[in-house]
């Protein structure tokens, strides 16, 4: 018996978008047809604009998607990490140098022409907030560390800066990740002590 229709579709849906994640993180947009993505899909070119509508908004669906899987690499590097500042360190250095970063800048600099496309970003950007929130969270209370102020405001920085440095890196400015003090927006740190007051 053949799966229903709406099954189907599911599944062709999913599959245009697994071999869009595959094909953009492997080329630049412009280099990725619709036509090479719909084959290695075992679908119709035709089929893209059916459940996606465009290219533009496929690959902007594939950026995020990219961009949420590749945050979730972030968890098991900040565990390992025993002191507030190897740990904003090294949350610092593997945000930067993930793939999918430059991928969803590209993504979001679609939809700033693609008005229809926004609401499609601020889903996937609160969604990627949100994940990092909670996962700081965890970290802060896990470790019984700090923070300065809101974990929301903390997380949603965080990413605006890793975000923004590689924008500014795509913008052809000259200089390297070690020329931006990322790991310093974090505000993690141990609880104080309170002083004992000696004896009169």
């Amino acid at each position: 018996m053949s799966d229903p229709p709406q099954s189907r579709g599911r599944r062709t849906r999913a599959q245009l978008l697994e071999q869009a994640v595959t094909l953009f993180a492997e080329r630049d947009f412009a280099s990725v047809s619709v036509a090479e993505i719909a084959a290695a899909a075992g679908a119709h070119p035709n089929q893209i604009t059916y459940y996606f509508g465009s290219k533009d908004a496929l690959f902007v669906h594939a950026a995020f998607l990219m961009l949420l899987r590749d945050a979730e690499r972030l968890k098991p590097v900040g565990q390992r990490q025993r002191t507030p500042r190897a740990f904003c360190e090294a949350m610092a250095r593997t945000a930067l140098a993930l793939p999918a970063v430059p991928v969803a800048v590209r993504a979001m600099s679609i939809t700033r022409h693609r008005l229809e496309l926004q609401p499609l970003a601020q889903h996937n950007l609160t969604l990627l907030f949100r994940l990092a929130e909670r996962y700081l969270a965890a970290v802060l209370e896990r470790h019984d560390w700090v923070i300065d102020r809101p974990a929301a405001v903390e997380a949603r920085t965080f990413w605006s800066a890793v975000l923004g440095a590689r924008l500014i890196s795509e913008s052809g400015f000259g200089g390297c990740s070690s020329d931006i003090d990322l790991a310093g927006v974090l505000t993690v740190h141990a609880k104080e002590t309170p002083a004992v007051a000696s004896p009169a």
